[in-house]
């Protein structure tokens, strides 16, 4: 598949005659990136492909009033950042249980998952991922997995680069730490 910059995405999304051909184009371009994105902040599959979908109708209604004052990637992924923690959070008070104790059920939820893929080790650095708070492991996952630059997660979680580089370190010692005692 082409890929296509996001001016072109955008010039073909806000002719009403390409508008749907657009936004598929989009989908197609972004909805890996974002389901992984996803997936790894929230482990389950099933609830990843709900936020996923949440995430694109909510692009969908907002793409008209994308200002262009960040990249449109920074802008999906601010807002597939903002559904996920929405999502652990509903959880959280839905079930009247604390964040840390969804974090352990999801990591439970790796032993039983039949779309993981991992290995042993795979599987312990998940578990490791998910001791972290939040904030911690997404800046985690964003760095780690998705190879982007402290400026761009800086873009997207709306976080200073220097914060950012203590969060990741902070993390990276956490992560060693688990790894190291189990």
């Amino acid at each position: 598949m082409t890929e296509f910059t996001d001016i072109e995405l955008l010039e073909q999304f806000r002719k009403e005659e390409t508008k749907h051909y657009a936004f598929n184009l989009l989908v197609q371009q972004y909805q890996q990136k974002v389901y992984w994105h996803i997936r790894r902040i929230l482990i389950d599959h099933d609830d990843t492909n709900d936020v996923v979908q949440n995430v694109f109708i909510k692009i969908w209604k907002s793409l008209d009033n994308f200002r262009e004052d960040s990249k449109l990637f920074t802008w999906i992924y601010r807002i597939a950042t903002n559904e996920a923690i929405t999502f652990l959070n509903q959880k959280k008070k839905r079930f009247f249980i604390p964040l840390v104790n969804v974090e352990h059920e999801l990591a439970n939820s790796l032993n039983s998952d039949p779309l993981f893929t991992g290995d042993d080790i795979e599987r312990l650095l998940q578990k490791a991922i998910l001791k972290l708070p939040t904030q911690q492991r997404i800046v985690f996952n964003m760095k780690y997995y998705e190879g982007l630059k402290y400026e761009q997660i800086s873009e997207v979680l709306g976080v200073t680069v220097g914060a950012l580089k203590a969060s990741y370190h902070h993390a990276v010692k956490k992560i060693e730490k688990f790894v190291t005692q189990h």
